[in-house]
């Protein structure tokens, strides 16, 4: 300790000491391996004829391939506005105090989310098999409206039938989810300050909740981009089933699945950036 002129002891300076780096031979060596490995597979894919990268180019952009691409996305739209709007009022549901409207919710939910997509597209498909006409009428009244059910409902409908409703499954449990992660004393607060409950669920619920929403519900758009390829088994003509026809002609089967392979990752990496710009958005804003 040493005495200044003001006569407040300090702390004598301690000399810096060296730091020296930890040294780390193992992660060093690894990282070498997994770039070697890695360099062997791209030159083995970039140098194997048998993946005609030619043909890939030449397809990329397509006119059907393209027309394939854009029924994807918006099949991808269409069902997820689905699934969102249905899903929303499921969850409610689910979470109101009603009994009935709770079960009725809960057995949807339960039905969707248990058969599996494919099967309920196949079903959706072959609808008119049940049937055969599709009939809406005043109760022991006259006809309003009647039709063949293979008329209404085409590839396309069933398509959104069975992607829609089940992605509405899923979403509910989502957005429950997050309306469940917002504390409920927030809610009595804003009771108790006359606030009406549509204002409530506007104004302090929705944008909290989306903080939880947000992340899976990105998921699921990403999923769901993917899971329009299970179309292609009732012939609707997305970017899969686009590729399938091209490939039936013309034998290059390995160069269309790459060209299909090729735009999904691009639609999933766009999608995938999207979701990080949102997630922040409503990250900093809570």
């Amino acid at each position: 300790m040493t005495q200044p002129a003001s006569g407040l002891p300090v702390a004598s300076e301690v000399p810096a000491q060296e730091v020296v780096p930890l040294r780390h031979p193992w992660t060093w060596a690894a990282t070498a391996v997994v770039v070697l490995v890695a360099f062997g597979v791209f030159y083995s894919v970039a140098a194997n004829p048998a993946f005609q990268w030619p043909v890939v180019a030449e397809y990329m952009l397509d006119r059907q391939i393209l027309a394939g691409l854009a029924v994807t996305l918006e099949l991808t739209l269409a069902a997820m506005a689905m699934g969102l709007l249905l899903g929303t009022a499921l969850a409610v549901m689910r979470l109101s105090a009603n009994l009935l409207l709770s079960s009725l919710a809960w057995l949807y939910i339960w039905f969707f989310r248990s058969v599996p997509v494919l099967v309920q597209l196949i079903f959706w498909y072959n609808f008119g098999a049940l049937y055969p006409q599709i009939e809406l009428r005043v109760p022991f009244g006259p006809l309003l409206y009647g039709a063949s059910t293979n008329a209404v409902i085409t590839p396309l409908t069933a398509a959104l039938a069975g992607l829609g409703l089940a992605q509405a499954a899923y979403t509910a449990e989502v957005i429950r989810a997050g309306i469940a992660s917002v504390p409920r004393g927030q809610t009595r607060a804003a009771k108790a300050l006359g606030m009406r409950p549509a204002t409530i669920f506007r104004r302090i619920v929705f944008p909290q909740a989306m903080r939880v929403i947000i992340p899976p519900v990105g998921n699921e758009v990403i999923s769901m981009v993917k899971g329009t390829s299970l179309v292609s088994v009732i012939a609707l003509a997305d970017l899969l089933y686009t590729a399938q026809l091209i490939y039936a002609r013309t034998y290059e089967t390995i160069p269309l699945l790459i060209v299909a392979s090729l735009w999904y990752l691009i639609v999933v990496s766009v999608l995938s950036v999207g979701q990080h710009f949102l997630e922040r958005h409503y990250r900093h804003g809570v």
